[in-house]
C-alpha cells in the first residue's frame, strides 16, 4: 500500500513550482502528484485527485492564496494547506490562519530542510510555524480585529482625507467618523491617527500597493 504523502504545488510562477517539484520530490516519501498556477485550478484539483498537503502561493492573479484556502477547504474541509508567501506581516499571518492554512513559511528563507519538515508535520495533522512566524502571530492574537469600516476609514485616512472628507465619503456623519478614530487608536494602540497608519502598514493591515 503507497504511504507517500500526496502533494499539489500551486504558485503562478513556472520557476517557483519547478524548484519546489525538485525540492520536495528528492524526498522519498513524498509524490508531487500535480501544479496549478491559480486558485481556481487548485480547487478543481484538490476536488479531483484529494492531495494530502498543498503548498499555496500567497499572491496569484485572479486572487490570492487566501481566498483559494477558503474555497478549499469549503468543498474539501480535510486538506492541509501550507502557506508560502514574500509578506510576513502579523496581518498577513493572521488572514492566513482564519483561513484555515496549517503552515505558514517565507519563500525568502530558502530553507528545504524546514519546508520538508512543514509537509511532515502538517500532513501528520499538526501545525507547522517557525518561530519568527509564531511571535508575529502570537503578537497579533492580542489585538482586536478591525471591523470593515474601521478599515475603510483606516484606508482613507491613509489618503490624507479630513474628518469631514471621510464622512461624505462614506455617507456617515462627522461624529461617526471621529468614533471610528477613537476605536482604530485604541485597537492600534496609537497615540495619534498619523501613528495609527504608520502601525497599520508595519502590521500588514495596509499595503503600500494597495
Amino acid at each position: 500500500m503507497d504511504q507517500s504523502i500526496r502533494i499539489l504545488i500551486v504558485d503562478d510562477n513556472p520557476m517557483m513550482r519547478f524548484g519546489l517539484r525538485g525540492s520536495l520530490s528528492s524526498e522519498e516519501e513524498f509524490k508531487v502528484i500535480g501544479e496549478a498556477a491559480s486558485g481556481e485550478e487548485a480547487l478543481a484539483f484538490v476536488r479531483e485527485h484529494r492531495p494530502d498537503v498543498v503548498t499555496m502561493d500567497y499572491k496569484m492573479p485572479g486572487g490570492n492564496g487566501i481566498k483559494a484556502t477558503t474555497a478549499i477547504l469549503k468543498d474539501v474541509p480535510e486538506t492541509k494547506i501550507i502557506l508560502l508567501s514574500v509578506f510576513d506581516s502579523e496581518e498577513d499571518i493572521w488572514k492566513a490562519v482564519r483561513a484555515g492554512v496549517r503552515g505558514y513559511l517565507t519563500k525568502t528563507a530558502g530553507d528545504v530542510d524546514e519546508l520538508i519538515d512543514a509537509v511532515k508535520t502538517v500532513a501528520s495533522g499538526r501545525e507547522f510555524y517557525p518561530e519568527i512566524i509564531a511571535k508575529k502571530l502570537r503578537e497579533r492574537r492580542k489585538m482586536s480585529d478591525l471591523s470593515p469600516r474601521e478599515i475603510e476609514v483606516l484606508k482613507l485616512l491613509a489618503e490624507g482625507h479630513s474628518n469631514k472628507e471621510m464622512a461624505v465619503m462614506l455617507g456617515i456623519a462627522d461624529e461617526t467618523v471621529k468614533a471610528h478614530l477613537v476605536n482604530l487608536r485604541s485597537k492600534l494602540g496609537a497615540a495619534d491617527r498619523t501613528q495609527a497608519v504608520v502601525i497599520a502598514y508595519e502590521k500588514g493591515i495596509l499595503h503600500l500597493n494597495e
